[in-house]
């Protein structure tokens, strides 16, 4: 019986269209947000599989809501690009049987590398003499006189996949990483690099603070009003995660208030971010990207291989590597027996 795997718009890279089309029971079928309304809803009530884009890139009308998925009857598995799927009803998928999975890592050297060029441009005050530079070629160098990372601790919530990463770049500059994660052993911290502390210590210790946790529940809004103030008036804050996590007032107030020296801010609370919408545009100690941390050629082509190579092994019957509620697999199963005629692979 031939699987059905819908994707929307696009895939970050066509090397995951090159990849399904080598499975010749596989069918793909492409969703455009521009297409007739019913005409994607008379699709997706056949499919068995759908490939997101990340939340930033797809209309709210598409978030696979419950309401969303209880229009496609047949759907076993939904797929976020990267590592985030905060969009996804994971509730909803549980009980309607649906897998969630995401490609964590494969956006990961690219985030972290981002969370180091912040570090190094805020350090340094590169974006700062660069502007000063192009309106007065006569500035003055002892003006914008930056610091090195070199004896700096870097603290990291979050010490997965990118924050790893980061912990390792920075000792490259001679800075100690330090870092809180609560599901993580203390051997992990002990392999991965950084130095276990609990979270006010990092917030009280670390001269420049990384953000590269998941946006969920208990990390919404986790970084507030008291942690900034545990902060030194000399560290920086940065983030590449998700926008919720860091409250956007209390992180204006420390700025206005001088109680930090500055940020660098990948994700906000409203994307597409403008001039309109972002409060930080007025801050000359504030570096800001338009959520594209993860966005290079090289992790484009990652994040798309791993999607379809995953979604092989999905539509093979075997278990995803990257299943993100283990806890639906039983009920999941019986779905699949049902609509393929056929157990899952043995795990």
């Amino acid at each position: 019986m031939t699987r059905t795997l819908a994707y929307f718009q696009n895939f970050m890279d066509p090397v995951a269209l090159d990849i399904l089309a080598d499975a010749p029971d596989i069918a793909t079928q492409r969703i455009a947000f521009d297409a007739d309304a019913d005409e994607n809803w008379a699709q997706l009530a056949q499919v068995h599989g759908a490939q997101f884009l990340p939340t930033n890139e797809t209309p709210e009308a598409w978030y696979p809501t419950r309401s969303f998925l209880e229009r496609c009857p047949n759907l076993l598995a939904v797929s976020a690009t990267g590592a985030g799927y905060d969009m996804m009803d994971v509730e909803a998928c549980n009980d309607l049987g649906i897998m969630v999975v995401n490609n964590s890592g494969a956006n990961s050297v690219s985030v972290a590398q981002h969370v180091l060029g912040l570090a190094l441009t805020l350090s340094k005050q590169i974006a700062q003499t660069d502007k000063a530079i192009r309106a007065n070629a006569k500035i003055s160098r002892l003006n914008y006189i930056g610091s090195e990372l070199t004896g700096k601790t870097v603290g990291i919530i979050g010490l997965g996949n990118i924050g790893r990463l980061v912990a390792g770049y920075v000792k490259v500059f001679g800075a100690k990483a330090i870092a809180y994660d609560p599901y993580i052993s203390d051997a992990d911290f002990a392999e991965r690099g950084a130095d276990k502390v609990d979270f006010d210590t990092l917030f009280r210790e670390a001269d420049i603070v990384s953000v590269n946790c998941p946006l969920t529940d208990e990390t919404r809004g986790m970084v507030g009003e008291k942690a900034f103030s545990l902060m030194k008036p000399t560290s920086y804050f940065i983030t590449t995660a998700r926008g919720g996590i860091a409250d956007e007032d209390a992180l204006i107030a420390a700025l206005k208030e001088d109680r930090i020296r500055g940020a660098g801010l990948d994700v906000f609370d409203i994307e597409p971010t403008g001039n309109a919408t972002n409060r930080f545009v007025e801050f000359d100690n504030v570096l800001l990207s338009p959520h594209n941390a993860g966005v290079t050629h090289e992790c484009n082509y990652n994040m798309s291989k791993a999607a379809a190579e995953q979604w092989m092994v999905i539509l093979r019957g075997e278990k995803p590597p990257r299943l993100k509620n283990p806890e639906v697999w039983d009920k999941y199963t019986e779905r699949y027996e049902r609509i393929f005629g056929q157990a899952v692979a043995a795990e």
